[in-house]
């Protein structure tokens, strides 16, 4: 008989004895955690953080945030840069009982050892990470040979959050076996998650959004644009779009595991470094 029924029966025939049962103390476990956090369980420790819908990233003195958005300004991907090492960060729906990291984990291994690129399981500050190296290749410059792909250091990142999954790509000099990534881990431990209480489908990516300060600029450059562009030339033509709003390439099938080829500098994008930062709520 299961213990559950066979406790339960217990009970019962207790309470129809007259005698309360003995009381059930259940303990509650909990997982610490020293970030990433989720929004519910964040630390009001005062650290700004840029608001970008589902993440919220911490404005660090000297580190630049670099966001990429689409024709329809909505952000497809943040990147923090320090000197010439790169973070990237996304973030996914995941299922509630967690675990999406260790199939993500064998999929970017496979899919970087397709490339000629090779990443090794190993325990880092955040848990199991892939580290190693991938094959990049740089885009050429018009008219000029294609260049030969590079091989380079590289570190991804992940952590299984509630409903949500945080990848990060770490790639530079600071990914690298003699570097020094203490800046950038720490700014990937302070990456607050706001998963929301909508229903996803697994793996799909959470939605962005640009900060207000950053989205008031845009506007006001389409604004400028349009504005100076000559009223007699081809009224059909459409309006200037910022170097903030070139077009992506489409994701791809699976976007929680993209081509491991890191960008050799920071996407094309608009970059988020106001004097002050505005600081997102943490809680």
């Amino acid at each position: 008989m299961p213990i559950g029924r066979r406790r339960n029966r217990i009970d019962r025939t207790l309470r129809e004895r007259g005698v309360p049962p003995d009381p059930q103390i259940r303990e509650r476990v909990e997982v610490g955690t020293a970030g990433p956090w989720d929004a519910a369980d964040a630390p009001d420790d005062g650290m700004p953080r840029i608001d970008l819908g589902s993440l919220r990233l911490p404005a660090v003195p000297g580190m630049e945030l670099r966001v990429e958005v689409n024709q329809q300004q909505q952000v497809v991907a943040a990147t923090l840069r320090a000197g010439e090492s790169l973070l990237q960060v996304s973030v996914f729906a995941a299922p509630r009982a967690g675990g999406l990291w260790d199939e993500v984990r064998a999929e970017l291994a496979r899919s970087a050892s397709g490339q000629g690129g090779r990443l090794a399981e190993s325990e880092g500050p955040f848990g199991p990470e892939l580290s190693g190296t991938v094959v990049a290749t740089t885009a050429g410059q018009p008219g000029q040979p294609a260049p030969k792909p590079e091989r380079r250091a590289a570190r991804f990142l992940g952590v299984d959050g509630p409903r949500w999954f945080l990848r990060g790509l770490l790639n530079g000099p600071a990914a690298a076996p003699d570097g020094d990534p203490s800046a950038l881990e720490e700014a990937f431990r302070q990456i607050v998650v706001v998963r929301g209480s909508e229903p996803m489908p697994v793996r799909d990516p959470l939605p962005l959004k640009l900060p207000a300060q950053a989205a008031e600029q845009l506007a006001r450059q389409q604004q400028a644009g349009r504005a100076a562009a000559p009223r007699a030339a081809r009224p059909a033509a459409p309006p200037v779009t910022p170097p903030a709003a070139r077009p992506v390439s489409p994701p791809p099938a699976s976007p929680v595991t993209p081509p491991v080829t890191p960008p050799a500098t920071p996407p094309p994008a608009s970059p988020v470094t106001p004097p002050t930062p505005p600081a997102g709520a943490a809680g």
